[in-house]
């Protein structure tokens, strides 16, 4: 199974001394004319700082973000499940898994980042600010990465469970792959849908999944490894006129 993950806005600063962004050593090497592009535009960007904080929507507490995007080539890195911060990569932990789970979530879990598309959870990657609904001058993130996206996870094979929001999604849609949506149920059995512990049940199932070594092959395996692991995974009906769903229900 691949797990596909969003990015975070939020993200670790710094990196390990010496390193440089080097785009052909990213998954998905297919990539690297749409990731030339954004990466070139959004550096160009970063040079008229007040155009960037309206294109980038930055408060004025973020105004120092634009900064990041003048020296994404020449700043250092950090693998990309230690680069993002906040609900679901804390719940993750990538950092603090031992090294099988580290192998496993590398090979594994894809992260959607929306400067340089999908990604491997951990290729090397600078910090930067810019998000799917960003605003690039003369340029729509979903022109550059909506089929190129698409073509690169087309060619998974397997299961693809993807986690990712919304926005993220529509930036590589991916024809085959399950939806996981996440739902609380109270205890007269309504549901609704969750924001916080959204990120943060996503979180919980990557960084169990790394820890498990596992990878289920179909809908049917991955709800018996849900139950195995302590997760309620609920199947919807497989339907030619939409994506097939996958539940997780938290109590």
């Amino acid at each position: 199974m691949l797990l596909l993950l969003p990015p975070s806005e939020t993200k670790r600063p710094g990196g390990e001394p010496g390193t440089r962004l080097t785009l052909s050593t990213l998954r998905y090497p297919t990539l690297t004319a749409a990731r030339r592009a954004t990466l070139d535009a959004v550096t160009a960007l970063a040079q008229d700082h007040e155009a960037a904080v309206t294109a980038l929507k930055l408060g004025v507490r973020q105004h120092h973000e634009v900064a990041k995007n003048r020296v994404l080539e020449s700043s250092e890195l950090l693998p990309a499940a230690e680069r993002y911060t906040g609900v679901l990569y804390d719940a993750l932990d990538a950092a603090s898994l031992p090294a099988p789970a580290r192998e496993h979530l590398g090979r594994n879990v894809v992260i959607h980042s929306a400067v340089l598309g999908p990604i491997g959870a951990l290729d090397a990657i600078p910090d930067y600010r810019l998000s799917h609904d960003s605003r690039l001058p003369g340029m729509r993130l979903k022109a550059i990465w909506a089929d190129a996206a698409a073509e690169a996870l087309a060619a998974e094979s397997g299961l693809v469970l993807d986690a990712r929001s919304r926005g993220y999604a529509a930036l590589g849609p991916v024809p085959h792959g399950v939806w996981l949506e996440v739902v609380a149920e109270s205890a007269d059995g309504r549901r609704r849908a969750l924001n916080h512990f959204n990120k943060h049940a996503k979180g919980e199932l990557a960084r169990v999944y790394a820890l498990s070594g596992e990878r289920p092959q179909t809908v049917a395996e991955l709800v018996e490894w849900g139950a195995a692991h302590g997760f309620r995974l609920e199947a919807g009906p497989a339907s030619p006129a939409e994506t097939r769903r996958i539940t997780l229900v938290t109590g």
